[in-house]
Formats: structure tokens, sequence, C-alpha cells
């Protein structure tokens, strides 16, 4: 039996890489530059400018050719040595992942058991730096949106609870997922270090990662002793000056982020975040009448680039997936860890519209008809009405 022929395109509805647009797909489409040009420098220049406008800081902004996780190693290296302690919280996969690289890094990790379902409680970051009397938790991990699961973490109550403790930890955070789908502002939050990755709110491929440093990260990493050279902040932000890098950038990518800075302060980051707050809420909203539970048990920790839903006992999520890929094309995101074959996940980033939602929701409810999951039908017309009452 041959395989059918497909037509139309692929829906990759996963919570990232998101859909890359056409503008940025074709600004990348062009000769490669000469990185030590001086082309090249003003191109850099532009892009740090903007970044720091994403990021809502006035801090420099790091950029190097790797995966968000190399971004979050890279934050570590320059801040702590081997033996010093952070305190992190289990709220789903991403911060299981990194809790793993800061182990491999020879850092002792005070670890908070989460239930994968809820954010970090400010009041459990509170007791434990009131408890930490000798100072030795140097530095606070947060994820501030988990697509694994569809869970946000309250950023500004954390660094409240910093600052009630009097305490001196750095706050370093995964802004991966939430960087250009939801608010985030790092220097009116105390963030010392934003992690993110290209392949998200920024709509690029994957390939770039970023430390946005605030000007405390850049002092204290001028005190660590450990070995390092390829992640070095120092020499990375002495060369930027002029425009360049001590290593061979990702200067195709390069293109590509310049036209999505472009893309995002055209339309505005206030209206970034409302549109990915609508249509998420549009989402939940199908959710809600089909009758699947959101792994997110918290409404004002919902993620509005994630929305993670709970079959019925007795269902596998995959072979749910595996349903809509075969039948209608589209890739839905998997449940990671403990949530595999539990849970799917509808991605709601990036470059995306309500179109895009409605045919989304569309193959999804298709998909639990085929499946017969036990579901309330119109979840799609319901969505419908609150686009259009909006």
């Amino acid at each position: 039996m041959t395989n059918p022929i497909k037509r139309g395109w692929h829906f990759l509805q996963i919570p990232g890489p998101s859909n890359t647009p056409e503008r940025i797909r074709r600004a990348m489409n062009k000769p490669t530059l000469d990185h030590r040009g001086p082309e090249f420098g003003q191109l850099t220049k532009s892009i740090l400018r903007r970044l720091q406008q994403v990021f809502r800081t006035n801090g420099p902004v790091v950029i190097y050719p790797s995966s968000g996780t190399g971004a979050w190693e890279a934050a570590m290296m320059n801040l702590f040595n081997p033996g010093d302690t952070l305190l992190a919280f289990e709220t789903g996969h991403f911060a299981n992942v990194w809790k793993k690289v800061a182990e491999r890094l020879n850092l002792n990790v005070d670890w908070v058991r989460g239930d994968w379902r809820s954010g970090v409680d400010a009041q459990q970051v509170l007791d434990k730096l009131n408890a930490d009397k000798a100072k030795h938790i140097k530095g606070v991990m947060v994820v501030h949106n988990e697509t694994s699961n569809g869970v946000t973490s309250n950023v500004k109550a954390v660094r409240e609870a910093l600052q009630q403790a009097g305490h001196a930890a750095l706050l370093l955070v995964d802004v991966v997922s939430s960087l250009c789908t939801m608010d985030f502002r790092q220097d009116d939050w105390g963030v010392d270090v934003a992690i993110c990755a290209s392949q998200k709110g920024l709509m690029l491929p994957p390939g770039l990662g970023f430390n946005a440093l605030s000007q405390r990260a850049v002092e204290e990493a001028q005190k660590i002793w450990t070995v390092q050279s390829y992640w070095r902040w120092d020499r990375i932000l002495e060369m930027n000056k002029t425009g360049y890098f001590p290593y061979t950038p990702a200067s195709s990518l390069f293109y590509g982020l310049d036209e999505a800075l472009d893309m995002l302060l055209e339309e505005g980051m206030e209206q970034v975040i409302a549109r990915h707050h609508r249509l998420a809420e549009v989402c939940r909203r199908a959710a809600l009448h089909w009758g699947l539970e959101n792994q997110c048990l918290n409404t004002n920790e919902y993620s509005d680039s994630t929305t993670a839903l709970r079959l019925p006992d007795g269902f596998d999520s995959n072979e749910l997936r595996r349903i809509i890929l075969d039948n209608y094309d589209m890739s839905l995101g998997k449940g990671l860890g403990q949530l595999n074959g539990r849970v799917f996940r509808i991605g709601h980033l990036g470059d995306f519209n309500e179109l895009m939602l409605m045919a989304t929701l569309a193959g999804v409810e298709m998909g639990l008809t085929k499946m017969g999951v036990p579901f309330q039908k119109g979840g799609v017309q319901s969505a419908m009405d609150l686009l259009s009452s909006t």
C-alpha cells in the first residue's frame, strides 16, 4: 500500500520549534556574510539594541550559536563555581533538565519537589531563603513558562521573596517559551539572567541561544574561578562593542533574527503579548467545552504559548497524536517525562492567527472523534463564538 499523497501544508502546532514565517525564511536566504566585515558588525549592533527592547532590559544580551540548553549551561558556567548551591523547583520537564545540567557541572541543587501542575510558590522561595542562614544558596532557578505542561510561574513574586528575605542569591529565569509570547520585564522584575532560544516566540529555526544580563550578573561573573572558554561572557561582551564575536557566529540566523525583531517591533510588544493571550484564551475555551482537563491546575498560571490537555483514563495521548498526524497532517506536542502518553500539547505561539487556531482546534476535535474519546462536541464552535465576540 502506498502512502497517500498529502496536499496543502503541514500544521506544526507543537510548542516549539514554532512556524517560521515567510519573511524570515526569505531573509535567511542571502549569501553568507563576512562575519569580520563592516556590514556584519553593523548588523550585530542593531540586533543587540533591539533585543534589549524585547527582553525589556538596559543590560547586555549575549548571543550563542546554541540551543536553550547551551544558553543555560553558559549562565551557570559564568556565575557559579563547582560546589555552589542553587535553589530550584520541580515545575515540569524543563526544570528537571536544568537541574541535571547543574548537577553535571558539579553544582549542588536544593530541589523543591512539585506536582507538574503548579508554578513556583513564592512562599516556598521565602521559606527556603529565610532558612539559609549561612547564605549557601548562590542562585535561584525558575522556569517562567513550562511548555511541558502549560504552567507559568510568577517571576515578579519570586524576586519579591528574595527582597523580603534580604538574600543576595542571583535570579536566573528560563524565558525560552515566554519571551515574545507572554509579559516578561527583565529589569522591572529584577532578573539577573534571562535564558532564551530562537525557536519559539522569536519565530526562528533552532540554533541561537541568549543570555540577557543584569549589571550585577556581569560583575559577579568576574569572580568565578572555574575553567571555561567558549561560554565566557567577558570575551563576547568586549568584542560585541564593535559588533563581532570571538567565535564564528551563526550569520545566516542573524539575518532571520534581524527580520524577526523588525516584525515584533512593527506589531508592538504589547500587541504581541495581547494576541497570544487572546488566542490562548480561545484555545482554553474549546478545551473547557470538550470537557478535557487542563494539566495546569491554577487559572492564573495558564500558559499563553502552550495548552497541555489530559485525556481520560485508558486513552493514550500518543495514539491521538498519531491519528491526527496520519489523517490531518498536523503535529501536536507529546507528553514529556512523566506526562508521556497522558497529555497532548497544543502550541499557539509565534507566527499564529485566528484561522490557524481554528484549523488546529478542528483537527483536535476530529481526532478525538476518530479515536473514540468521550468528550462534548462543539468546542470549535464555542471557540468561534468567543473569537467573534472579542
